[in-house]
């Protein structure tokens, strides 16, 4: 989607796309920024070719299905709302309608789950950079890693906002343990990146 009309339909009166894909939309830049600078940095960082080129390749597959979860996103919050549409004239009518409704609620769950996958890879990319990589790229390195901390915040709230209707124990558990992980994770790396750029 071109970005001005992508903008456009954020801000409209429309329910998506919104927070979750504006989540992926952030992680995608930071993984074209980890791009950018690995290239950079590949003729400049003599020694480091090998892992600049693999970090490089890396980020440019999370950049791809980080711009996919832009449009999965909207479509799962969209078929959270086709469930609550369901009818509900009888008791039968009324149990499917429950069932499909936390059925889409787990579905969109998934693609904030992917975001905070791939946004912790980005994270411990951009300190990579940021420490390793060519110095006059350091600031872009910084973005990096702001913008992939964005999105990862980001899926966090989005999963936990898809979880409060969610009835199925095992599920609840499980995501709240990634949950847990993920920002436990982001809180360390962070911090690193703070004080990487205390060095400089």
């Amino acid at each position: 989607m071109e970005i001005k009309r992508f903008l456009d339909k954020v801000a409209s009166n429309a329910p998506t796309p919104g927070g979750g894909s504006a989540s992926a939309l952030a992680g995608a830049l930071s993984a074209s920024l980890v791009a950018m600078v690995a290239g950079l940095s590949l003729k400049k960082e003599k020694g480091m070719e090998k892992e600049m080129r693999e970090t490089k390749r890396k980020a440019l597959i999370i950049q791809k299905r980080l711009f996919r979860a832009i449009r999965e996103d909207a479509s799962s919050f969209e078929a959270v709302i086709k469930a609550f549409r369901l009818p509900r004239a009888t008791e039968r009518a009324r149990s499917h309608r429950v069932k499909e409704i936390q059925k889409a609620y787990q579905k969109a769950a998934l693609t904030p789950q992917l975001v905070c996958e791939q946004t912790v890879q980005l994270l411990e990319y951009s300190k990579f950079l940021i420490m390793k990589g060519n110095p006059n790229a350091v600031s872009d390195a910084g973005v990096a890693a702001f913008l992939a901390d964005a999105a990862l915040a980001g899926g966090l709230l989005n999963i936990g906002i898809n979880l409060a209707p969610i009835t199925e124990k095992p599920f609840l558990k499980k995501m709240r343990l990634l949950m847990q992980g993920w920002a436990k994770r982001r809180n360390i790396l962070m911090e690193g990146v703070l004080q990487s750029f205390m060095k400089i």
